[in-house]
């Protein structure tokens, strides 16, 4: 926009309450091409003219009756502080004293009545130009930092679903409907949400669990479709997922593939140091892996595998309070206990099409 143009966008508000002198500079400045002006005569009204008006420059006189300049520039330093909103004074009183006070106070410069016209003009023009081009640079900052917030959240978004396409992709080769992954996530968020941990720990295991298994891409279908328990040999094999999902989500530069290569190694880890692959005990297992060890093996019982059926919710629950100390880490497991409920409706959410709803059953105290 060239110079002119946006300066006679601007808009000017008169606080005189000579009306003459209001008169006079209101057809000044029209006659220079600008296009916003208006005038008012009771400085008692400035508070309401600038809501009504939200005027980008006032031209004030200081000795006023009900309210002096000053008065005004303390009403108006809110706004002239966020170069919204410049005061130019035009006042009879030049002294130096004066001058100072109403600069200290917020104005950004000081013309003397009797005024000459291209000397108001010319101040008008710089202090105007001056607030509307911050304006200007001050709203393309904020449309800047718009289109990078929303970029930046569309890169997030587009990161999570390729995260977890890559869960369900595992997923698929032994579920075809990939719903176990969408509740493991889920399931941990609510055991962490229930013993304390932050919102963003929080989001990270919803967002990381799902990948727990993304190893079985590398195990043989012969194993893990077999339709039968495996051989020693067999469980060998198949225990090695876990470093094979450790190993495609290696190096990641981001918290959330860092905190998914931990929950890969480590979510068959017992709290007693008799699981895999490391016989990790106790604390040494990363919590996001003791949290989806628990969430993991709830919802395995609870599912139909090529393997077995799936067992009964209550059998399952009771399995899990009775591992507490020994596979399951106790505070996580009473967080699980207190999160049945919530795990309990959102399994129905995304229950297996062979696998019958559940959330009419009660809780109490942790049975069923």
């Amino acid at each position: 926009m060239p110079r002119h143009d946006l300066l006679c966008s601007g808009r000017i508000l008169i606080v005189d309450d000579e009306p003459d002198h209001v008169a006079l500079l209101e057809s000044l400045l029209r006659s220079d091409g600008y296009e916003s002006v208006r005038g008012i005569t009771d400085p008692r009204t400035v508070t309401a003219a600038c809501d009504e008006f939200d005027p980008h420059l006032i031209l004030l006189d200081l000795s006023m009756p009900h309210v002096d300049g000053f008065q005004v520039l303390e009403l108006v330093h809110e706004r002239a502080a966020g170069f919204g909103l410049a005061v130019i004074v035009v006042t009879g009183h030049t002294d130096r004293d004066t001058c100072l006070r109403a600069l200290a106070a917020g104005a950004c410069d000081v013309i003397g009545k009797p005024f000459d016209s291209m000397e108001v003009l010319t101040r008008v023009a710089n202090v105007l130009g001056a607030r509307l081009l911050h304006q200007a640079v001050r709203e393309s900052n904020e449309l800047l930092a718009q289109r990078v917030a929303e970029a930046t959240r569309d890169l997030q978004e587009a990161r999570l679903e390729v995260v977890h396409r890559l869960g369900r992709a595992a997923e698929y080769r032994d579920n075809e409907t990939g719903l176990h992954t969408i509740r493991i996530g889920r399931s941990c968020e609510m055991v962490a949400k229930a013993v304390g941990m932050t919102d963003e720990e929080c989001t990270m295991v919803l967002h990381a669990a799902p990948m727990h298994d993304v190893g079985k891409i590398g195990i043989r279908d012969a194993i893990l479709l077999k339709p039968a328990r495996l051989d020693p040999d067999e469980w060998e094999v198949m225990k090695t997922h876990t470093h094979i999902g450790a190993e495609i989500l290696s190096g990641g530069r981001t918290e959330l593939l860092r905190t998914a290569e931990a929950i890969a190694l480590t979510h068959h880890e017992r709290w007693d140091g008799a699981g895999y692959p490391d016989a990790l005990p106790g604390d040494a297992i990363p919590v996001a892996g003791r949290i989806c060890a628990l969430c993991d093996v709830f919802d395995a019982l609870t599912s139909v595998r090529p393997y077995k059926p799936a067992w009964p919710v209550e059998e399952a629950i009771a399995y899990v309070r009775s591992a507490s100390g020994t596979q399951f880490d106790p505070e996580l497991t009473e967080g699980f206990v207190r999160s049945l409920p919530e795990i309990m409706f959102m399994r129905d959410q995304y229950r297996e099409p062979d696998q019958p709803p559940s959330v009419s059953a009660t809780l109490d105290g942790g049975t069923m």
